[in-house]
């Protein structure tokens, strides 16, 4: 039974920052990929960043680069999600995710997700 809640979503003004968590059970793969995905309304759910427990290789989608930072405390099963100069756009739902495997963007290739995190950005 693979368990990961979120934490750390909240009200922020544009400009500002939050930090997301992710705490992970459940699972005692070698190697494993997570990461962080969100949904707002009205939209499909997308990647937003991934990492995993192995390697230091991590992704971003092109509209996060630069200012959200992806990072992993493996002896806390913990990751974490910097989010820096925050937009309106950035408004969703955020999920954490794993799989079994390689990190990746792809929403499909998981099937273990957390409850998610609202973050709303708005002056």
């Amino acid at each position: 039974q693979v368990q990961l809640v979120e934490s750390g979503g909240g009200l922020v003004q544009p400009g500002g920052s939050l930090r997301l968590s992710c705490a992970a059970s459940g699972f005692t793969w070698d190697y494993f990929g997570i990461g962080w995905f969100r949904q707002a309304p009205g939209k499909e759910r997308e990647g937003v960043s991934c990492i995993s427990n192995y390697d230091t290789i991590t992704y971003y989608a092109d509209s996060v680069k630069g200012r959200f930072t992806i990072s992993r405390d493996n002896a806390k099963n913990t990751v974490y999600l910097q989010m820096n100069s925050l937009t309106p756009e950035d408004t969703a739902v955020y999920y954490c995710a794993v799989r079994k495997g390689a990190q990746t963007l792809l929403v499909s290739d998981y099937n273990n997700w957390g409850q998610g995190t609202q973050v709303t950005v708005s002056a």
